[in-house]
Order: structure tokens, then C-alpha cells, then sequence
């Protein structure tokens, strides 16, 4: 029931504005608003869209083995989160991120996750992290049980989060609150808005320039209108989150990535720094580090079925010859590609660009073939 589901401090105004609720990851969540979810897709990838991801959880990470900005905090912090993940934190420069993933002891992945070091010299030795909503509790717990000794977390749980995803979404922030527009691309950086703190990274979900905005709970539906005010913005519900989020190449924690998938098999090797390959020292190493060496018996890749029938999560895939290779982990309607797209595992002897595959939909075989992602062109910007 509606009644048991979580708020987030924009759910009045997701009303007021006319918006489908949905429930999502124990939250009241928009799905869609009046101009529809194809409409909400394009208009993110032609001008600006305004998501709520106040849901996912947020939270600082301090070493309690120095004081905040002594010699040496963030390399103690850095270490102590390294012994979770696979990324390289150590080397992170001041206001820069990382996509890494949280490793079970198997190798497979608990949760993919930003991890952020502060841009300010007497913040060091902190971590700002962004894990997904339905896994959070999970995630913070485990961050607890195994980093208690060296480390403190602070759910940040008195603070909301807004992505400003789109062409048009670095002049609408950047006049807003100045100095935005000259960020790049996996930055983040404090400031102050009509005296609230937020804090800006440059990122998103969506393949398009953009940011996400922390801010206090209370200040989150005054920055959302101010956001709205421009008419280049639209809010956006999950539905083409869903559907820009697909086109990218990107995936969901959950359908696309498992406690089951490796970060090798789930293809974001990028996520396993360069200096963790030759030292190992994070959960499953053995596993992940043979899989970079051998190779993986499976691996996420892009399909692009033909004709219009999209092909949904489940879907079984089989080789052109009818042999069962895999199944397709997230599916659907691509607006801006123009058709079908998905994505799932395939037996690696299939995986190269161009290979022709079969999709039963409906019980029935659909020609597809594998194709290279992101589906759409990916416009971060990088200065």
C-alpha cells in the first residue's frame, strides 16, 4: 500500500505536478508526468530533465585513524575502502569520483556505487558515497561490520538528491549557482545556495551531460522549482530514467549486475584500477583477477533485436542455430535509437559485434544481433 511506502521531500510536489506514482525500492516514486515517458526521454536528450533519486543513499566515510585533513587521512580512508572494492581511491585527486562496485567475498557484485574524495584541503580523510536505493541498507550495514575499526559512517539521511541530466543542463545549473558550468566530468565540489551547503558532482545516468545536487531536505523542493523554472526543464519520472539509462549502455543494479555477475563479466573491468590488477588485496580477487587473465564464460553485451517487438528482461537468447547462450537482463522501447534495445549475458564465444542471435518473444525466435554500447552517444563533458 501506498501508505507503507517511504517519502522523499519532493513527493508533494511530484503530485502537484500531475505525476504517476509508483512504488520503487520502498519509496513513492514518480513514473511518469503529464508529458508522458517517450515525450520525458527526448526532451532529456534534447534540452534538460529533472529526476529525484532522493532514494538512493548517501553518506560520509571518515577515517578515524587521523584527523580530517592531516597528512595522510586520505590514504588511510582510501585503503580502508579498497578493501571492499576493486577501484583504484588511493590516487583519486581532490574533487574527483569513482564508479567502483562492492565485492562479496565470491567476487560477485553487492552493489555498484560513486565514491567521491572532498574537494577541500581540511576534508580529507572523507569519502561521499551514492549507493543504490534498494541495496542501501545492506550496504551501509556491511560498511560498518567491516570497516568499524578504521572507519565512521554517517548516513546522510537529512539530505535530497537531484539529477539535472541534458544538453541544456550546464547553463541551467551554472546560473543558478555559479562555477558549476566549469566543472568536468566525475568532479564534485561544495557550494552555497541562498544559504544552503550542496554538494554538485557532475555525473548521471543517462549518457547526457548533467549533475547531481545534495542538498538538505528542507531546501529540496525550493532548489527543484527554482530548477523547473526554466523552460528548458521537465521533471522526469523513472520511466525514461529506465529508458535513458538502457540507450547508454548502463546498468541496473540488480537485473544487469547480481551478487551472482562479476564486475568481468558484467564488462565494467574499468571499475578494477590498475594497480588493485597486479596487487589484488579486494574481495574475490582470485576470481576476478583469473577472469581478466582468461577471460569469463560470459559476458554483458548489447543486442539490438530486429523489427519492433522489444525483448524483455528473462528473455531467453539463443544462437542462430537455436542453442540456448544466455538471457537478456534489461529490455526495451529505445526513443532515440528509434526501436528494440536491450542487453544481457551471452556464452563469450558470442559476444563479438555484429554476431546474429535469436530472441524468443512471445514463443516465438526474433533475429537480433549483438551490437556495441552505449546505443546512443554518450555527450559527458570533459572539458
Amino acid at each position: 500500500m501506498t501508505d507503507a511506502l517511504k517519502q522523499t521531500p519532493l513527493t508533494a510536489l511530484h503530485r502537484s505536478l500531475g505525476a504517476k506514482m509508483t512504488a520503487f525500492a520502498g519509496y513513492d516514486m514518480p513514473v511518469q508526468f503529464p508529458l508522458g515517458v517517450l515525450k520525458e526521454h527526448l526532451h532529456t536528450r534534447e534540452k534538460a530533465g529533472l529526476f529525484d533519486v532522493s532514494h538512493m543513499g548517501q553518506a560520509f566515510l571518515q577515517t578515524t585513524e587521523a584527523a580530517l585533513g592531516a597528512d595522510g587521512a586520505h590514504e588511510k580512508i582510501a585503503a580502508a575502502i579498497e578493501s571492499l572494492v576493486p577501484g583504484e581511491i588511493r590516487k583519486l585527486k581532490k574533487g574527483g569520483m569513482r564508479y567502483s562496485v562492492l565485492l562479496s567475498e565470491t567476487g560477485g557484485v553487492l552493489d555498484d556505487l560513486m565514491i567521491t574524495r572532498p574537494a577541500r584541503d581540511d576534508k580529507q580523510g572523507l569519502l561521499f558515497l551514492v549507493v543504490n536505493a534498494a541495496t542501501k541498507a545492506q550496504d551501509f550495514a556491511l560498511l560498518q561490520e567491516k570497516l568499524g575499526d578504521r572507519a565512521e559512517l554517517e548516513i546522510a539521511d537529512h539530505r535530497a538528491l537531484l539529477a539535472l541530466q541534458g544538453p541544456k543542463a550546464a547553463g541551467v545549473v551554472d546560473a543558478l549557482i555559479p562555477g558549476t558550468g566549469e566543472q568536468t566530468f566525475m568532479t564534485m565540489k561544495p557550494y552555497e545556495w541562498n544559504g544552503a551547503d550542496l554538494i554538485v558532482s557532475r555525473c548521471g545516468y543517462t549518457g547526457e551531460d548533467g549533475f547531481e545536487i545534495s542538498v538538505p531536505d528542507e531546501r529540496a523542493e525550493e532548489l527543484a522549482k527554482a530548477l523547473l523554472a526554466s523552460p528548458d526543464v521537465e521533471p522526469i519520472g523513472l520511466g525514461a530514467r529506465d529508458s535513458l539509462r538502457l540507450e547508454a549502455g548502463l546498468c541496473l543494479y540488480g537485473h544487469d549486475l547480481t551478487p551472482e555477475t562479476s564486475p568481468v563479466e558484467g564488462n565494467i573491468a574499468f571499475a578494477i584500477g590498475k594497480r588493485r590488477r597486479a596487487e589484488g588485496g579486494f574481495p574475490g580477487a582470485e576470481r576476478i583477477l583469473h577472469e581478466l587473465q582468461e577471460g569469463p564464460s560470459r559476458l554483458r553485451v548489447g543486442l539490438l533485436p530486429e523489427g519492433r517487438a522489444p525483448a524483455r528482461e528473462g528473455t531467453q537468447i539463443q544462437s542462430a542455430d537455436g542453442k540456448p547462450i544466455g538471457s537478456v537482463t534489461s529490455g526495451g522501447f529505445g526513443p532515440t535509437v528509434g526501436g528494440p534495445v536491450a542487453m544481457g549475458y551471452v556464452d563469450t564465444a558470442y559476444v563479438e559485434a555484429g554476431t546474429e542471435l535469436c530472441l524468443i518473444v512471445r514463443g516465438k525466435a526474433q533475429p537480433a544481433h549483438v551490437a556495441d554500447m552505449p546505443f546512443t552517444p554518450q555527450r559527458y563533458y570533459r572539458g
